[in-house]
């Protein structure tokens, strides 16, 4: 049992806390914040609450996210240094006082602390070079390895300096909906998915750019 009763999460979402392992900082503990998530199921509609609060649980979907194929064969054919260029080790569950946690790397920047989120980095430096390589990069790996993403958001992707470049690294948003997921068998129809993320993402990070003036369900429309 990992005791976090004197511990203080290092970055919040909307429904999980992150913290450093007591017993190793390289490491990264997510535990869910079970009153937000009862909150977000008392405002589903009467339908969606069949479906169950299971669904709502990131630590449950990034454990599923984990298991998916390509990462599946990533390790299976040895190619780890491949798999995890772009991603933070995953260690599976383990138990704390605050309840299960998902276990992982904890990426840090040279100075020993998290490293800082994209959208934390395009609102002090903007889209330069370095950054528009660093996701060039990202995007290429994600077609090289068919990995299966949510949409992706620089809140939830972290940039670290590593061999002198800048690298992204996906710490949220593993994983895809239950058909997406199920289509992907298909190798063109991967491909397509995985083009869709791209496109979307380059369109929210000219909308973080932007100054967020319209709003984000309008912008991707466009």
């Amino acid at each position: 049992m990992i005791d976090l009763s004197h511990s203080t999460p290092f970055a919040s979402g909307s429904n999980r806390h992150c913290f450093r392992h007591p017993d190793d900082p390289q490491r990264c503990l997510k535990v869910i914040r079970p009153e937000n998530i009862e909150a977000r199921f008392q405002r589903q509609s009467r339908l969606k609450k069949m479906l169950g609060k299971d669904r709502l649980d990131d630590n449950r979907q990034e454990l599923a996210a984990n298991q998916q194929s390509a990462i599946r064969h990533l390790l299976a054919s040895g190619q780890e240094a491949l798999l995890w260029a772009h991603l933070p080790r995953f260690y599976g569950t383990c138990h704390t006082t605050l309840g299960p946690a998902n276990e992982s790397q904890l990426i840090l920047a040279d100075n020993g602390e998290p490293a800082p989120t994209l959208e934390t980095y395009l609102q002090h430096y903007g889209f330069d070079s370095p950054v528009q390589e660093a996701v060039t990069r990202f995007c290429e790996w994600l077609s090289k390895t068919g990995i299966l993403t949510r949409n992706l958001l620089p809140h939830n992707l972290v940039i670290a300096d590593r061999l002198d470049e800048l690298t992204l690294f996906l710490v949220d948003g593993l994983g895809a909906p239950p058909i997406p997921q199920a289509l992907a068998v298909s190798p063109t129809w991967r491909a397509r998915y995985i083009g869709r993320r791209i496109r979307r993402f380059y369109l929210r990070i000219e909308w973080e750019l932007s100054g967020r003036h319209k709003s984000w369900e309008y912008s991707q429309k466009l």
